[in-house]
């Protein structure tokens, strides 16, 4: 897959979407139709508690969700109770609710209450094919790719006869759940979330033992792979790096060259070295960070999902097949949980997958099996 493409990976429950590009994910996301991230979603919302300790105000949105409006996008001089049109720019994350701007709206929106809804924003195959005009769409789904055609023009997105994703993006996509990233020369890049900041932690492995060059090449090559990672991943506010060993100079002396590789990112910034020797960057919130969207260890839902990704292969691999699910109880009960999934499940199988508890399986450990024979 040597040509720049958006590849739109559909299944049960889940759409995964990638910027495929020189043989490298460029960008990637994982998202859940039934629980949009909302970023780009227009509301009309209710002005609910001002703070001015925050500098802004909460609002009441839809279906109970609280936001916050900051002074310098809208919120000086309204008063509680008051209604307007807001968009969101910054999902919740991190256990805060949506970030809202009352500004650059369209002027014929409506004013008045209730809390509701106007309009989604663009999910991530909009915004890529926004962000890249000259680039096709391919998706692996009929009515995936008929959607996006009627945004985007049939010349512009391409029904596959076979799943968007090759061995090449499966493999990079599962390694954006994994918190270790192999590095040239054998050493690896740790990466640890916190709610407060991400850390991130260069190890020479085996280039260790070898002399201060290849030692020294390690760190060159994390620098450039630390800004990418942070991209693929949506990593967001306060970010450190620990280099592998060097002096304060050494490390100091290596900044340029990060602040190069986070310019292609508009929404990074390089602060500089802290007192530790530590590389100090801060990136805008916008989207929720992937370990949010996964869980970190990857939940219930996850697993889930991943499940029924393998059984949509089996289902059509084998025409015809009843096929069942067996799993952890909790991991069952994710699946039921998020609407629609199932559904999905049966509308592209001869029959619809049965699901079957099985509380000795952890989960991340169930089983694709055929129905028919456990059902006599």
């Amino acid at each position: 897959m040597s040509d720049a493409s958006i590849l739109v990976s559909t299944s049960p429950g889940e759409r995964r979407v990638a910027l495929w590009r020189d043989g490298a994910l460029q960008a990637a996301f994982i998202e859940r139709p039934a629980r949009p991230d909302g970023v780009g979603d227009i509301h009309i919302g209710r002005i609910a508690t001002r703070v001015p300790a925050l500098s802004g105000a909460f609002v009441a949105l839809e279906g109970g969700v609280s936001g916050f409006l900051p002074d310098a996008q809208g919120a000086e001089g309204l008063t509680e109770g008051t209604f307007l049109p807001l968009r969101v720019t910054r999902a919740a994350q991190g256990g805060k609710g949506p970030r809202l701007a009352g500004t650059g709206l369209p002027k014929d929106l409506p004013r008045e209450g209730p809390p509701r809804l106007l309009r989604r924003g663009p999910d991530a195959a909009l915004r890529l094919a926004a962000s890249h005009p000259g680039i096709l769409v391919s998706s692996d789904h009929a009515v995936e790719a008929a959607r996006l055609r009627q945004v985007l023009g049939a010349d512009r997105v391409r029904l596959l006869p076979h799943p968007a994703f090759d061995e090449a993006v499966e493999a990079a996509f599962e390694q954006l759940g994994s918190p270790e990233v192999p590095l040239p020369g054998g050493g690896r890049l740790l990466i640890h979330p916190t709610p407060a900041l991400t850390a991130l932690d260069v190890d020479t492995g085996a280039a260790a033992g070898r002399d201060s060059g290849a030692h020294r090449g390690v760190n060159a090559a994390a620098l450039a792979e630390a800004v990418r990672q942070i991209r693929l991943r949506h990593l967001a506010g306060p970010i450190l790096l620990d280099l592998a060993g060097g002096s304060a100079k050494s490390r100091a002396a290596l900044l340029p060259a990060l602040r190069s590789a986070a310019g292609a990112d508009p929404l990074l910034r390089v602060v500089g070295l802290t007192g530790l020797g530590l590389m100090e960057m801060v990136r805008t919130r916008t989207h929720p960070p992937l370990h949010e969207v996964l869980g970190h260890p990857p939940c219930p839902l996850t697993h889930g999902l991943a499940a029924l990704r393998r059984a949509a292969r089996e289902a059509n691999a084998r025409p015809g097949a009843a096929l069942a699910l067996r799993g952890h109880p909790r991991v069952l009960a994710a699946l039921r949980d998020l609407p629609g999934t199932l559904e999905d499940f049966s509308a592209l199988a001869a029959h619809p997958i049965s699901l079957s508890s099985d509380p000795a399986l952890a989960p991340g450990e169930e089983v694709i099996e055929d129905a028919l024979p456990r059902a006599r």
